[in-house]
């Protein structure tokens, strides 16, 4: 899922349009900042004028030019800063003031794509779609614990459905809320239809909203994905296509069992997992299938690299759709799982 050459130009002109209004908005300053104080422009033709004789003499062989230069123009600097205080400006305000400073609106810090460049091809590609609707429905602020019976125990952890649901959302927002400072990775597994899609969904929700870049697969798409760049046309270069999936903030893959698998899935899995491990990269994967299936289908070492890397959640009782229908709860659009 590389960029288009289209796609590309469509970000790349919103940072030119940046740049231009960057500048646009330095000059409103300027045109400010002199006509509230005179001095100002004064202290700016001195500094122009200082730089142009400096630089001759520099070029006519004067080594001292650069070190005379300097120590003239901090003075300088110094004198517009209490002059912008004295008019209560901030230090700062004939600056650019850069939305992403790192590589100052340019998308690109030498000749890697800076974190903004890499969120905005990700948002781009991966939510422009309908999933931006979903979580709109399904997040923290709509799950609703009471569909979880406190008198199913499941026979495996003693724990009755509600507990077992309640620890899993506290866990997913604990993970959400420290994302940014604890390296985690969340394996959700257990009955269908028990909400473990829906929890992935709140935690995409919550980081998305805080402009993480999420990449949100079921499994048939990620392995669909991983088949196209191999076999079939790429669409970019070895690195992009996968860099994407490897290197993104979070990745998701959601039903990790429904996909035909066989020894090509088996192998990207690891290699993604790992490779994602390796980066210090959370992933999130929820899977119908129990810890001995995982374990059979996909391999001990895909199978050890979860158990020694993720936080596994078992979420166990009846299946939440099919009881709203039976109860008919009014026939209403009630987001809760």
């Amino acid at each position: 899922m590389a960029l288009s050459n289209s796609q590309y130009d469509q970000i790349m002109r919103t940072y030119e349009l940046r740049q231009l209004d960057n500048e646009h908005k330095l000059r409103e300053r300027y045109d400010h900042a002199y006509a509230r104080v005179p001095k100002l422009k004064q202290l700016d033709d001195t500094i122009s004028s200082l730089s142009v004789s400096h630089g001759k003499k520099l070029l006519e062989g004067d080594n001292s030019a650069l070190e005379q230069l300097k120590e003239q123009l901090s003075l300088l600097f110094n004198q517009k800063k209490e002059l912008l205080k004295s008019a209560g400006l901030p230090a700062d305000y004939l600056e650019v003031h850069y939305t992403c400073p790192d590589c100052r609106d340019t998308g690109y810090i030498g000749a890697d794509k800076c974190h903004c460049l890499q969120k905005a091809i990700v948002d781009l590609l991966y939510t422009q779609s309908n999933l931006q609707e979903i979580l709109a429905l399904e997040n923290f602020s709509t799950f609703c614990t009471d569909y979880y019976s406190s008198n199913y125990i499941d026979p495996l952890t003693g724990r009755s459905s509600r507990e077992s649901m309640q620890t899993a959302l506290r866990v997913c927002r604990q993970f959400a809320d420290t994302f940014s400072e604890e390296y985690c990775n969340i394996l959700l597994y257990g009955d269908t239809g028990v909400g473990k899609t829906f929890l992935t969904h709140c935690i995409a929700k919550e980081l998305m909203d805080r402009s993480y870049s999420v990449i949100y697969f079921s499994a048939v798409q990620l392995f669909e994905y991983f088949a196209k760049n191999t076999f079939g046309k790429k669409e970019g270069s070895e690195s992009e296509v996968f860099d994407h999936v490897y290197d993104c903030d979070l990745l998701i893959i959601d039903d990790l069992g429904t996909e035909l698998s066989n020894s090509f899935t088996v192998s990207q899995l690891f290699v993604c997992l790992n490779e994602r491990i390796l980066r210090r990269k959370p992933t999130v994967i929820s899977t119908n299938l129990t810890l001995d299936d995982i374990n059979s289908i996909y391999s001990e070492r895909i199978f050890s690299r979860i158990s020694s890397n993720y936080m596994i959640l078992r979420l166990t009782g009846d299946d939440i759709r099919i009881q709203k229908k039976l109860l008919n709860l009014g026939g209403t659009n009630d987001a809760t799982p």
